[in-house]
Parts: structure tokens; C-alpha cells; sequence
């Protein structure tokens, strides 16, 4: 998993970690070290075989408390601290290892080399579950580079097998690229970012905005009072239409059920353009109910599956219908991180967001409304691991391009709102799509 060519090997690691669960795993003993426990642990959770955090006990002491004696155990505290993050709700020995390896991984970072403890920064500043897989693969890559003991064909199919994604990616990105030049919509809507999203923010007028709700409602753009807005009608039009033409009838009812999440989401915007004029902050849960559906997070997941038709089709699509819980946790977190990094100019201006709401209902400070807010973001992990667990409802790729999603926001929203101002991205933008892994 770490170099990002297990998918070449899919077929042998699901036999050895199904001789692993089932066999092995009851049998781990005080022959197997911190490092091992923990790597063994991490790794049959993230492929959704549901080992017990017991197998930690033993490396606590008599009072409770994980022991001492291995706290200069480099490689095993730092394989604890990347196993917690697999955690699910009440398994209270993964917090503890959290809160106890963290500060030893700070200090021995200063007392390490500086190949080791650039590693151990990584970790501390994004764990390897949470990561994006390929930013995560890259890094390990160099890291494992450096390491005296590493294996040279493995190394340097590791770096072949990126580099050639990475092409890939890069012809992707040119067949966006060219779709949105000819689109050419940056003439008549000089403020885009997120075409609908910004209109409804910050540019148009309410009543312009009930106006174009309407119009996208009953499919006809006639009564739109704006030259902007009959742009803008046109290109959610063709945006809608492209979700039809990619399947053989238009009454197909996966597609119907994107373009019906599409006007939910328009709604939404019509809903929070509302509480701006009124200036007036919602209730936290009134507030988030709409926020779920405002952030598109409801919208990806079926536009996803749709990219993948070999995995899912209608009983996949109607399990997303059900709203399932690791589809509300992905979108509870990635709603909420959003908004703990939402720009001054944002909250001066009065839009509503998570922790304002927050903070007016329950009268409590800034400070004390962000830390309740990571406690939810934490738990909605803890969710979506739970729910990645194995029998799944739908098959594991579609599982984990769910958890993607939430990936993603931690990524983009990890310093501050990098969707909005790019340049926190700037350097994982260079080394997934633009720079090659030097090969010599």
C-alpha cells in the first residue's frame, strides 16, 4: 500500500491477509514486536478486516498506561501512532495511543537524523490513512529510498509504476482542460471559481437567485432577468444534458438521480443565500442539514460511481439513495473542515457556517466551538472506518472512493481553504501531476 502498487497485486494480498485474519492474527504472541502488532493491525483494517484493538493490551503496565519501556522504540511508536487513525467509535485504547505517542514522536523527531525525522514530521502533520493515496505513495517512496536496507528492483518499479500514472493523469487533466476552454464561460461570468456555488455566494441579487432556481426547477430560462444568469443557465444545462448522453437512454435512472441531487444542491444554495440577507446564524443542526447538501458532497459519490459502471449499477446506486452512514460521515466531515478554515472575509460578511452556528447556540467561544468541531470530525472517522468494515454492502473500490472523498478535503482543507486559495496545494498539484519521479 505504502509505494501505490498494491493494485498490481490485488488478487495475492487478499489471499495472504485472508490466511492472516483467519489464521494468524489469534496466534500473535509476545514473539511479534510493537512495530509489527501495530503494521499487522493498520493494515487489516484498511482493507476492511475487522481485528480487534485488544492485540494492544499487552504493550500497556499494570496501572493501565502503555508502558514505558518502549517509548524509545522509534519505528514502533511511530507504526502505533498510524495505527490509531483506523480507530472506530469506543475503542478507547486507540485514543490513548494517540495521546501518548504524539508527544513522544515530537521529541524524538529532534533527536532523530534528519531522513528519519522528516518522516516522522510526515506523519505527525498528515497520517497515512488520512493522506491522499498518491501524495502518501510518493513520500514513502523517498523515504524508503534513503533507508539502507531497501530493495532496488521494488524501488524502482515503485518509481516506473508512478511516473507512469502519472501520465495518465496528465492526459486526464488535458481532456479537462480542453472541455473547459471550450466551454469559454470566464467572458460572460468574470467571478468564477464554482460557477453556480460563487453566483449564489457573492454575485447575484436574492430575487436573481429565486429567479434562476425557478428557471433550473421548470427547465426553461425565458424569465431569467439577467444576461449572467442565461450564461450561467446554458452551462448547467449542458452540464446536465452530458450526464444523459453518457448513457443510452436519458430516462436512465442512474442519471436521473444525479440531476435530481444537482437541483437539491441549487436549493441549497437558494436556502443559505436566504440566511445571508436575513443575517441571522440557524440553529447547528438546522444549519448542518442544509450545509450537507450545500457542500456537494451528497452530488459526488453517485457522479463517481458513474465513472466506474464495470462496479456499479442500479443496487449500488439505490444503496447511495439510502443515504448509508459512511456516505453522511464523509460528508459530515468534509462539511465541517470547510468551514473551520472558512476565510475572515467569509465570516465578516455574515455567511453562516458550523462554527458561528455553533457558537451562538451553546454560547461558548471560538476556541472551545473548533475543538467540539474536530472531536465531530474525529468521530465521523471513526464512522467511516467502522463502515468500511467487512461484509460491505457495495464491493471495497467503491467503499474506499467514498473514503477518497474525505481524503481529499483533509488534504485541501488541512491548513487553510485551499479549494478557494490554491496556493497550499501548489506543491502536491507539482509532485502528483506535474514532476516525475527521478529514476537514477
Amino acid at each position: 500500500m505504502s509505494f501505490g502498487i498494491s493494485y498490481h497485486f490485488e488478487n495475492e494480498i487478499e489471499e495472504q491477509l485472508n490466511h492472516i485474519f483467519n489464521v494468524v492474527h489469534d496466534d500473535i504472541n509476545d514473539d511479534y514486536d510493537l512495530y509489527n502488532v501495530a503494521l499487522l493491525f493498520r493494515v487489516l483494517r484498511q482493507h476492511g478486516y475487522k481485528i480487534s484493538c485488544n492485540v494492544f493490551k499487552r504493550f500497556k503496565d499494570s496501572d493501565g498506561k502503555f508502558n514505558k519501556a518502549i517509548s524509545n522504540d522509534v519505528k514502533g511508536i511511530l507504526s502505533l501512532y498510524e495505527a490509531s487513525f483506523v480507530s472506530m467509535r469506543g475503542e478507547d485504547i486507540l485514543d490513548e495511543a494517540i495521546a501518548f505517542a504524539r508527544p513522544l514522536l515530537e521529541s524524538l523527531a529532534m533527536q532523530s537524523s534528519p531522513h528519519l525525522a522528516k518522516h516522522i514530521n510526515d506523519a505527525l502533520s498528515m497520517p497515512f490513512h488520512r493522506g491522499l493515496p498518491r501524495v502518501e505513495a510518493r513520500k514513502f517512496i523517498y523515504f524508503y529510498e534513503e533507508e539502507e536496507s531497501h530493495n532496488e528492483t521494488l524501488l524502482k518499479f515503485a518509481k516506473l509504476d508512478y511516473n507512469r500514472v502519472q501520465l495518465l493523469h496528465k492526459q486526464e487533466l488535458g481532456v479537462v482542460s480542453r472541455w473547459w476552454k471550450e466551454l469559454d464561460l470566464a467572458k460572460g461570468l468574470p467571478y468564477i471559481l464554482a460557477l453556480v456555488d460563487d453566483t449564489y455566494d457573492s454575485y447575484g441579487t436574492l430575487q436573481e437567485l429565486q429567479c434562476f432556481t425557478d428557471a433550473l426547477e421548470r427547465g426553461n430560462s425565458d424569465q431569467l432577468p439577467a444576461d449572467y444568469l442565461k450564461i450561467l443557465y446554458k452551462a448547467v444545462l449542458v452540464f446536465l444534458r452530458n450526464w444523459g448522453m453518457t448513457k443510452a437512454m436519458k430516462e436512465d435512472p442512474i442519471v436521473s438521480i444525479i440531476q435530481r441531487r444537482y437541483k437539491e444542491v441549487v436549493r441549497s444554495y437558494l436556502v443559505e443565500a436566504q440566511w445571508f440577507y436575513d443575517r441571522h446564524l440557524r440553529p447547528f443542526n438546522e444549519y448542518m442539514h442544509n450545509a450537507l447538501i450545500s457542500s456537494c458532497f451528497s452530488l459526488l459519490p453517485p457522479v463517481v460511481f458513474l465513472g466506474v459502471e464495470k462496479l456499479a449499477g442500479v443496487k449500488e446506486f439505490k444503496w447511495l439513495e439510502t443515504n448509508p452512514k459512511l456516505v453522511e460521515a464523509s460528508k459530515f466531515f468534509g462539511r465541517l473542515l470547510n468551514d473551520m478554515v472558512a476565510r475572515k472575509d467569509e465570516e465578516k460578511e455574515g455567511h453562516c457556517l458550523a462554527g458561528n452556528c455553533y457558537m451562538k447556540e451553546y454560547g461558548v467561544s471560538k476556541e472551545k466551538a473548533m475543538e467540539e468541531l474536530r472531536k465531530m470530525c474525529d468521530n465521523a472517522w471513526k464512522d467511516m472506518n467502522e463502515e468500511s468494515m467487512r461484509p460491505t454492502a457495495v464491493s471495497m473500490p467503491l467503499i474506499t472512493s467514498i473514503v477518497n472523498l474525505a481524503r481529499m478535503m483533509e488534504v485541501v482543507f488541512q491548513y487553510d481553504d485551499g479549494y478557494t486559495i490554491a496556493s497550499s496545494l501548489k506543491d502536491h498539484v507539482t509532485l502528483m501531476f506535474v514532476e516525475p519521479i527521478p529514476e537514477d
